[in-house]
């Protein structure tokens, strides 16, 4: 029995409990909203994705996600291990749609047009977005099939045009004076890293509108990473690019932009130099200085 006066646990609590952090406060599944630094506004968006949601059947993995992807730059997402990165990149080309559970409610827009509404055609969507994942995927044909093979499926016959697209494809992923002498051999037989701009240059024969690119660093060797993240510095300008990255280092160095997430959640988005220099919250500090995650 309590005597007279005497603080009840509860009150205990609330007299000494700290403030919660962001990171604690989503953790308990409350709405947490993105801080946004204001150079991201005054960029020209290639995509915008607003209060974008997704569910694996009853989990919920992304929550009230909003941001823009500016044009022509390269923006990095960032974020623990199992934060939604890569479910979120899958999201802009829809291909999370081939997971049966998978249910999304929110809007994102490529270039104006609408990514989720009624209708839209999937397969006409991601030919407008080339895509390169973590590993290699090299298909077992020649190195200039490979290149072409978005064409082809696209009903291009003209010889000269798939060859013309292969050499400009090719030469845009610092490839072509590697292989223009065996363009007929198998794919299979060039290096990882070799093979990782191939799958670049597949990704861009098609001259997408932006390019998706899921830990494209994560197999090759330290030289082939170098090799990669020159080419994306060629790249940008001609692409808007987005890059999953487990990599404070990379991020840093190749992106423009950088959203840092947790568990479903964009929690800063700014100009990378200001994110990693001057963050607006401890939390991204903590995490881009190594302090968890």
């Amino acid at each position: 029995m309590l005597e007279p006066n005497a603080p009840t646990a509860i009150g205990k609590a609330g007299s000494d409990a700290k403030p919660r952090s962001r990171l604690q406060r989503i953790q308990a599944g409350e709405p947490v909203e993105t801080i946004t630094h204001e150079a991201i506004l005054a960029e020209d968006p290639c995509l915008q994705i607003e209060r974008f949601n997704l569910w694996y059947g009853p989990k919920q993995a992304l929550h009230d996600n909003a941001f823009v992807v500016p044009r022509g730059k390269i923006t990095a997402l960032i974020g623990p291990s199992g934060c939604g990165k890569s479910t979120l990149l899958r999201s802009m080309n829809r291909l999370n749609d081939l997971i049966d559970s998978v249910r999304v409610t929110g809007e994102m827009r490529l270039n104006g047009d609408p990514i989720y509404a009624p209708g839209v055609d999937v397969i006409e969507l991601r030919k407008r977005m080339g895509m390169v994942f973590q590993k290699p995927n090299p298909f077992p044909m020649s190195i200039v099939e490979n290149v072409v093979y978005a064409l082809r499926i696209d009903g291009e016959r003209d010889r000269r045009v798939l060859r013309e697209a292969a050499e400009r494809a090719l030469r845009g992923a610092a490839l072509w004076d590697e292989v223009k002498d065996r363009l007929e051999d198998s794919a299979l037989g060039l290096s990882g890293g070799q093979q990782q701009r191939l799958c670049i240059a597949r990704a861009i024969a098609a001259d997408p509108e932006i390019l998706l690119m899921d830990e494209p660093c994560s197999a090759p060797d330290p030289i082939a990473t170098g090799r990669i993240e020159d080419l994306m510095q060629d790249l940008r300008g001609d692409y808007t690019i987005v890059i999953v990255t487990h990599n404070m280092q990379q991020a840093s160095r190749t992106s423009d932009c950088t959203a840092f997430m947790y568990l479903g959640r964009i929690v800063e988005f700014g100009p990378t130099a200001d994110l990693f220099q001057k963050p607006r919250l401890k939390e991204t500090e903590d995490y881009i200085t190594g302090r968890f995650g």
